[in-house]
């Protein structure tokens, strides 16, 4: 069973790896509970990482806090009200699937400073902050994180062993990754609320 917020995401064969993947793009997410791969590429944007290790059933987000406005006062509101959504559509998805919410285990990714100038705070600290507290919050452990820093990153998750690998994209400057989390952040303050690879 597979799941998106806005349809299926990019499917494609991995000669790599041998698998089936799934990629995901800003404000996507994908469960399943086949053995395949599901990859994103991270920004200032994180993504969590959560599966039952029982079944085997998991799946990734990919979110950014919509700009926090002059008015919204402290971050606890409508920024966090949708980091909130993000987060319940993935493990509500995953609950769905057949996964238990009592073994939920969390692996959590991205929050890099690469969106210079982009908002009067630093997005990726308030996004990294955001996903642990959630989760702490929740009672779903963090077994492993690779956040903040200044690096773009990808992130290969394969749900049915929860091993992920992270590449952390230091020699390219990916202005790509850069102008679609500027486009993602765009809308978000618009739309209503609803290099060396590293192993975690």
């Amino acid at each position: 069973m597979s799941a998106s917020e806005s349809g299926l995401p990019s499917m494609y064969y991995d000669r790599q790896f041998g698998l089936s993947a799934a990629k995901i793009l800003p404000g996507e997410f994908f469960v399943t509970s086949q053995d395949m791969l599901i990859v994103t590429v991270l920004g200032s944007c994180v993504s969590a990482c959560i599966r039952d290790p029982y079944t085997g059933i998991g799946g990734m987000n990919h979110f950014m806090l919509p700009e926090q406005r002059q008015d919204e006062g402290t971050l606890l509101s409508a920024s966090a009200r949708y980091g909130t959504y993000a987060m319940e559509v993935l493990i509500n998805s995953i609950l769905k699937a057949g996964g238990r919410r009592d073994r939920l285990e969390a692996k959590v990714f991205g929050g890099g400073r690469v969106l210079q100038n982009f908002m009067v705070s630093n997005i990726g600290e308030q996004n990294a902050r955001f996903v642990k507290d959630f989760l702490l919050l929740e009672n779903i452990p963090i077994v492993a994180q690779d956040l903040l820093d200044i690096y773009p990153r990808k992130v290969y998750f394969f749900p049915q062993s929860g091993r992920v690998m992270v590449r952390k994209l230091r020699a390219i400057y990916n202005d790509t990754i850069i102008q679609r989390e500027r486009e993602y952040g765009g809308r978000l303050s618009q739309e209503p609320l609803g290099g060396a690879v590293d192993l975690f």
